[in-house]
């Protein structure tokens, strides 16, 4: 998937939260933009029952990795990520 040309920490995060939606279609989310190219995000799904943390985390992750992928990247860091069973 390539990187998306994103203006701006609110476009930045909502194309996160579509991400993620993709990933996880019943999630409730929330991004919160810290300095430029770093997040918070809060993802909570009941497809996470059973799953570990790390294993929430990961599937997190893995929808947004195109976001980070490479130097021009629009998201740097994800400064924090709480995942929990909605």
């Amino acid at each position: 998937m390539p990187i998306p040309i994103l203006d701006g920490p609110e476009e930045i995060a909502a194309a996160l939260r579509e991400a993620i939606l993709g990933a996880i279609p019943d999630a409730g989310i929330d991004v919160m933009p810290n300095s430029p190219g770093h997040f918070e995000i809060r993802v909570t799904s009941k497809s996470f029952a059973g799953q570990t943390m790390v294993q929430q985390q990961q599937r997190v992750y893995a929808a947004i990795k195109h976001l980070m992928a490479g130097d021009a990247a629009p998201v740097h860091a994800i400064d924090r990520l709480r995942t929990s069973v909605d």
